[in-house]
């Protein structure tokens, strides 16, 4: 099956300041503020919105093609990617900026102050399904957070070419205006955002939960802890989260379930099963340090999903689609 994965790419530097930032904060002195923090750890980890959901896609041996804008430093996270079975040759390099990337300072209260640089990111624009892909044709086309005139493009591409396509907005969402919202959900077959991101979708667009629902013939509104919600037909399928053995990292966690319920659509598996695979794969996730810090065998996969829930063998597929590759 040919998935396209259209998105962010970017590299996140974590790091950990030993104290409390509001100590260091003088409210009176807001007006010219000039602050260095020391810190004492810093960790670098491959991300981008795109990049998380297509690592774990190919997980499930689907090879997806990961289509994005990147910069000269991109070398050693392609060879990441292409070890990890991540189709790279359709990443277009810009050699005169930087990869995107994210810079967090985190503070003992778990405060956190944040920079995001765009740098190749901002070139997606110009950057077409067309021009990556040549003749070859999708069965599914994923539209994750990206320069957000991309993501416009790409959608609209997505209706004009007849490609079913999975709308994904989640970090874009406080960016986006209404308008554009409700115009690039128009077509797709599917929309996935969390609980917060569904109420400022709604507000941002004046459209109701129930008006969602119509607009879209699969909506999928994840919940943390508390699972998550497939709205189709009328019907609502609850979906239970798994319980991790503990919580490491938080990031990626929904970019790690969005690839599993996608792994289990492109296995032609029922929606509550490919919920189910994406809860898993969200919990994954959050026992290990970074979005792509997960591995694990098929075999493991569904064992540890057995243990939880039944699939009525359907999730011999996944081993039978290994045994012909």
């Amino acid at each position: 099956m040919n998935i396209v994965v259209t998105g962010s790419i970017a590299y996140d530097y974590l790091m950990r300041f030993p104290g409390s930032f509001k100590e260091h904060i003088l409210t009176e002195a807001l007006h010219q503020v000039s602050l260095s923090f020391l810190v004492e750890e810093m960790t670098k980890h491959w991300g981008g919105v795109a990049a998380n959901i297509a690592f774990t896609l190919a997980r499930f041996d689907l090879q997806p093609k990961l289509v994005g804008t990147v910069g000269r430093d991109f070398q050693d996270y392609r060879d990441w990617l292409d070890d990890a079975g991540v189709d790279t040759s359709t990443v277009r390099q810009i050699d005169d900026v930087f990869t995107a990337s994210f810079f967090c300072n985190t503070d003992t209260e778990n405060n956190q102050i944040a920079s995001f640089y765009s740098g190749a990111m901002a070139h997606a624009k110009d950057y077409t399904l067309k021009d990556a892909l040549g003749g070859s044709e999708p069965d599914f086309v994923i539209v994750s957070p990206n320069d957000p005139a991309a993501m416009s493009s790409l959608t609209q591409e997505c209706r004009d070419k007849g490609y079913r396509f999975v709308y994904d907005p989640s970090q874009q969402v406080a960016r986006l205006d209404g308008k554009t919202l409700k115009n690039d959900m128009q077509g797709a077959f599917a929309m996935v955002v969390n609980h917060y991101e569904a109420h400022i979708i709604s507000e941002k667009t004046g459209m109701s939960l129930d008006e969602l629902r119509s607009a879209i013939d699969l909506l999928v509104i994840t919940e943390g802890g508390e699972g998550s919600k497939i709205y189709t037909n009328g019907d609502v399928i609850n979906v239970p989260a798994f319980a991790p053995t503990e919580i490491k990292d938080p990031t990626g966690a929904g970019d790690a379930f969005r690839a599993g319920f996608i792994a289990g659509l492109a296995y032609d598996l029922p929606l509550e099963l490919a919920g189910e695979i994406g809860a898993l794969c969200a919990t994954y996730a959050l026992e290990h340090i970074g979005p792509q810090g997960h591995r694990y065998t098929l075999t493991e996969f569904i064992e540890r999903f057995r243990g939880h829930s039944q699939d009525g063998q359907r999730l011999d597929v996944l081993l039978k689609n290994r045994a012909k590759s």
